[in-house]
C-alpha cells in the first residue's frame, strides 16, 4: 500500500517509512489540489488531519485515513491500525526521501562513515537518492525498541 501524508504529518511519514511503508510527504508549498492529483495518479491513500482535504478526497473517491490527533504515538496507532504491516520490510526505506535502501559492501563505506562505526558494524545500507548511509547503531536500536513496543501494545 502506498501512502501520502499531508503537510501536518511529517513525523508520522518518517515513522511509516521506518515501518517500511512507501510514504510520500510533499513539500510545504504543495497545494491541496496537487496532493489530490498525486494521490490519484499514484493510487496513494491520503493521511490527513485536515477535515476539508479529507472531504475533498472522499468526494473524488480517493482512499483516506483520518488522523484525529497531534500526538505522534496516537497518529501512528491510527495509521497502522488501518494498514497491513510486513515486518520483513522494517527499516527498508530512506526516512528522508522514501527511496528503498540498497545493501552496500562494508569496504565501500569506509570514507563515508565514522571510523568507530566502520570498526564496530558489518552491515550497511545506502540511499541512492539522498546519498545517505545507514547502519544498525544506537538509532536503529531505539527505532526497533519503539517498533517492538508498538507491536506488543497493539
Amino acid at each position: 500500500m502506498k501512502l501520502l501524508c499531508d503537510h501536518m504529518l511529517g513525523s508520522l511519514a518518517k515513522w511509516l517509512r521506518i515501518f517500511g511503508i512507501d510514504t510520500l510527504h510533499p513539500a510545504d508549498e504543495t497545494s491541496d489540489d496537487q496532493l489530490l492529483e498525486l494521490a490519484h495518479q499514484q493510487q496513494r491513500v491520503i493521511l490527513t488531519r485536515d477535515k476539508a482535504l479529507l472531504a475533498r478526497a472522499k468526494k473524488h473517491n480517493l482512499k483516506t485515513i483520518a488522523i484525529t490527533t497531534t500526538n505522534l504515538e496516537e497518529q501512528l496507532h491510527q495509521a497502522l491500525a488501518a494498514l497491513p504491516i510486513d515486518t520483513a520490510h522494517l527499516l527498508s526505506r530512506c526516512i528522508l526521501c522514501n527511496t528503498p535502501l540498497t545493501r552496500i559492501e562494508k569496504d565501500s563505506v569506509r570514507p563515508h562513515v565514522p571510523a568507530k562505526v566502520f570498526e564496530t558494524r558489518d552491515e550497511f545500507w545506502y540511499c541512492p537518492v539522498c546519498q545517505k548511509y545507514y547502519w544498525m547503531g544506537t538509532h536503529y536500536e531505539n527505532m526497533m525498541h519503539r517498533i517492538q513496543h508498538y507491536q506488543n501494545t497493539h
